[in-house]
């Protein structure tokens, strides 16, 4: 495991979460003092984080296990979506039996960091979560589902937790893949089929009712022919990662498969969408 870094100021933070939104890998740490920032990327290969510095300059340097086996990152404060989940990147059993006990009711998502893994983007994540609460309450029970690009399985977790049946997810990185194992046995969740894959070279054999892709826009541009193999008649679709900049070309680029996006929802610079094929929504 390899680690790129590199300083900056805290005024280019929206500028390095533009280039690495995405990458499970990414991490921001605000320095002391609050006016500037360290600027982190995980590689699995040393030319993976040699590529970056041709690009950004910086540093890399080869990690130990230790470093990246145990968790640094510090527990952030509960995520509340709707009236159904609680998401925290606490693990310590004892704490999270707390939070349980103090949040009666809803259901208690735990995704530690590991790694850069759990942060999320609050934007995008907790979006895509709403939203898959709205279609389990609109749907009979058994839906199935598919993640592309899970990162932590957080979003296959909560849609099997709001009554999907048949669940399937996929990340071409294989600590993601990792991490969303660990985190699917870590809140009780089984029968998903998990794998590491490329989604653009991808062939689907099978589809779903509801397929999700918090991707960024340039892969979700390319990720529809594939989505477009996926997604039943009667089926729904959910993706965000979108800058609001890019949403045009991402909207368009869905048109061109059939795909139309009745509610979308802007959330800072992010832009989250849930849609369907357009000749179900004008049968509608």
């Amino acid at each position: 495991m390899y680690e790129w870094s590199k300083l900056s100021g805290v005024k280019w933070m929206d500028a390095w979460e533009d280039r690495f939104h995405g990458n499970p890998n990414f991490v921001i740490e605000i320095l002391k003092g609050g006016k500037s920032a360290r600027i982190r990327v995980f590689c699995a290969t040393e030319k993976e984080a040699n590529s970056i510095v041709e690009q950004f300059g910086g540093s890399v340097r080869k990690m130990k296990n230790a470093e990246w086996i145990n968790p640094v990152n510090a527990v952030q404060p509960l995520l509340k979506i709707r009236d159904v989940f609680g998401v925290t990147s606490e693990a310590d059993p004892k704490k999270l039996k707390k939070l349980r006990a103090e949040h009666e009711g809803r259901e208690i998502l735990s995704i530690p960091a590991e790694m850069a893994f759990g942060t999320g983007d609050h934007a995008t994540t907790s979006t895509c979560l709403r939203l898959l609460v709205d279609i389990g309450r609109s749907r009979k029970a058994g839906w199935s589902v598919a993640d592309l690009g899970t990162g932590t399985g957080l979003l296959v977790i909560a849609a099997k937790k709001v009554g999907a049946g048949e669940a399937y997810a996929c990340d071409f990185d294989p600590f993601s893949v990792k991490a969303t194992a660990d985190n699917l046995l870590r809140n009780g969740v089984a029968d998903v089929t998990l794998e590491q894959k490329d989604v653009l070279k991808w062939k689907p054999r099978k589809k779903y009712d509801v397929v999700v892709a918090n991707l960024f826009s340039t892969i979700l541009i390319q990720a529809f022919p594939v989505m477009a193999k996926l997604l039943k008649p009667g089926g729904e679709i959910v993706i965000s990662g979108i800058l609001a900049s890019q949403a045009w070309d991402v909207f368009t680029a869905a048109a061109e498969q059939g795909f139309g996006f009745p509610t979308v929802i802007r959330k800072g610079k992010w832009v989250t969408a849930r849609g369907a094929w357009m000749n179900d929504l004008v049968e509608k």
